[in-house]
């Protein structure tokens, strides 16, 4: 009778392959299932603190973990409220911290090498808010908005943001966020028996929600770069 040792390599490796094609880094309920309360503090610090991190599920990622955590869930995943608020706050302010840091060291030529789209965009909002609500407001209200909490951290480095106005305002908004998207999924879970059965509609609108500001936004650029007359026009007569 063969032994252990006689065990194929291919259902040797079996778990980490299953593991490596469950996981997927833009699904929530994935993510938590896989890393727990340690995916949360990894995925926001991520999204907060590393350009590359701009297409991360930050708010379905909070929203999910809240609900996972409440007694109402029946679910295979259950999580632990004070880890995973733990998890969110050290992961987004410590997130908030190196990209103002990468800021401040990188310039604003770093930013300007993107080619990502969304990322430019979310550029461009991003300044707009330093300049029309001033450093405190436009970085809590950043917080709330996808893309712009990833590019106005360093951004406002870039731009000399005083370092302790920036640490202030971004623990207060990161706080605010973290918290308030976390305790709001615990709630609903706690509130109605077995909705994580419902999890993959409470996500997409979760998704939609955070996502409206930034395409209201991306519409309203282009009206008014379309409203804008053509400067090789000729003059009217």
């Amino acid at each position: 009778m063969g032994g252990p040792t006689d065990m194929p390599a291919a259902a040797a490796d079996l778990p980490v392959t299953v593991v490596t094609q469950a996981v997927n880094v833009l699904d929530a309920g994935s993510l938590l299932a896989a890393f727990g309360a340690l995916g949360v503090a990894v995925v926001l610090f991520a999204e907060t603190g590393l350009l590359v991190g701009f297409f991360l599920p930050g708010d379905s990622l909070l929203f999910t973990a809240g609900l996972l955590c409440a007694p109402g869930a029946g679910g295979a995943v259950h999580l632990s409220l004070p880890q995973v608020l733990a998890a969110a706050a050290v992961g987004t302010l410590a997130g908030s911290q190196t990209g103002y840091w990468i800021g401040r060291r990188g310039g604003r030529a770093l930013l300007a090498r993107s080619r990502a789209h969304r990322l430019r965009a979310g550029l461009a909002r991003a300044e707009e808010y330093l300049a029309r609500y001033g450093h405190a407001k436009a970085i809590v209200l950043a917080r709330f908005v996808p893309v712009v909490r990833t590019v106005l951290n360093p951004l406002a480095g870039a731009l000399g943001v005083p370092g302790r106005t920036f640490a202030l305002w971004q623990t207060a908004g990161g706080l605010i966020w973290t918290l308030g998207l976390t305790l709001a999924g615990y709630a609903l879970g706690a509130s109605i028996p077995e909705v994580d059965r419902y999890l993959l509609p409470l996500v997409a609108l979760v998704v939609i929600a955070s996502l409206t500001p930034l395409a209201v936004e991306v519409l309203r650029s282009r009206r008014r770069t379309a409203a804008q007359p053509d400067p090789s026009a000729p003059p009217p007569s």
